[in-house]
């Protein structure tokens, strides 16, 4: 056999051989892409993303887009050929698997995780939004979680309204920690309680919870420390003035908290704040209004322009790492609360975006 011809052979084969290799060989590792992107002042599957009734609304234009990212799944093994296209992909990051499914988290617990973190943030949007506008809104301390197996299992439930401990009154969620660690394990510790199902009808109604009953439960000794425990997470739950109902399915985590505040504030506004112009974004929010950071932001900034977006709403957090990396045509406006968020899309509406606080790259 010719020796040229050997040669060429003998490479064909090693290049075969690292091809299969790059098949067959699993790596620890995990993908993240562009996601859909939704406007919230329009609809999703045939109807309104945002539902507000028994208040007055007002016409609005523009988008007002939430923004989302694929992930690889919990159980999917991706191969070495898969991971260095990811890295070479000018739109895909690859990360460690460990970043996305910490200690082993399967995807049931990734999207249960997910849920929890997306209705929490709806409610947060309400309040901020409404705070934002000056409207009222009634907080009250609930019971958010019972841990299994904890004396309040089948005694405490989830949605329980806690109005006092030990006959001290409850303003927040810290207050029951506090409270029940007042005690020594095993001892006492008497709850003033509205039942979930009272809570629940009371604020169907739009009425304050009533019909408190007490209930007394001894206490465990916690892990470590010892100190007392009743087994359960304290949380906030509101009293709305009005109904207000965000329908989006398949959705998951907390950075929509943003856009979903944005949309109810501009519904609720005489004042088209959008323009007409096309506005992406993304962001924690809490009940306050602060805006929190979000991972991904690379591949949110990437699918709202792809969609159309011009100008992107970026948490003060992430400004230095989207802004290492901005798609042709967006501009990347720095937010730190409802109330930066809601003064920048003001401007962008007039057309005075010459003054909008930017982000830059570190």
């Amino acid at each position: 056999m010719p020796r040229r011809t050997a040669t060429m052979l003998a490479s064909t084969l090693l290049l075969f051989a690292l091809l299969c290799a790059g098949v067959f060989l699993k790596v620890p590792y995990s993908e993240m892409s562009p996601g859909p992107t939704v406007n919230t002042l329009g609809e999703s599957r045939g109807e309104p993303v945002l539902q507000i009734a028994q208040r007055k609304t007002y016409p609005t234009s523009g988008h007002l887009n939430m923004t989302t990212v694929r992930v690889t799944g919990a159980d999917y093994d991706m191969n070495l050929l898969e991971a260095v296209h990811g890295w070479l992909s000018g739109d895909n990051i690859v990360v460690p698997h460990e970043n996305l499914y910490p200690n082993g988290k399967t995807d049931a617990e990734s999207t249960q995780e997910n849920a929890e973190e997306f209705s929490q943030s709806q409610e947060s949007a309400k309040v901020a939004a409404l705070k934002q506008l000056g409207i009222p809104v009634t907080a009250r301390v609930v019971v958010s979680t019972v841990v299994k197996g904890s004396p309040s299992e089948g005694t405490l439930h989830a949605g329980d309204v806690i109005k006092a401990v030990d006959g001290s009154p409850v303003r927040a969620p810290e207050d029951v920690a506090k409270l029940v660690t007042k005690h020594k394990a095993g001892e006492p510790v008497e709850f003033t309680i509205v039942p979930a199902k009272d809570a629940e009808a009371a604020e169907k109604a739009g009425k304050e919870p009533e019909g408190s009953q007490k209930i007394g439960i001894t206490t465990a000794k916690a892990e470590g420390d010892g100190h007392a425990i009743v087994g359960i997470k304290a949380g906030t739950d509101h009293t709305f003035p009005f109904p207000i109902d965000i329908k989006l399915a398949d959705v998951g985590g907390p950075s929509a908290g943003l856009m979903f505040a944005l949309g109810i504030v501009d519904k609720l506004t005489p004042q088209d704040l959008t323009g007409g112009k096309f506005v992406a974004g993304t962001g924690t929010i809490d009940d306050n209004g602060k805006v929190g950071p979000i991972g991904g932001i690379q591949m949110k900034t990437i699918g709202a322009r792809a969609a159309g977006a011009r100008y992107f709403l970026t948490p003060a957090d992430n400004c230095a790492s989207a802004a290492a990396r901005v798609p042709d045509g967006l501009t990347l406006v720095k937010v730190d609360t409802i109330a930066d968020a809601v003064q920048s899309l003001e401007k962008i509406g007039k057309g005075d975006t010459g003054a909008l606080p930017r982000c830059a790259a570190k």
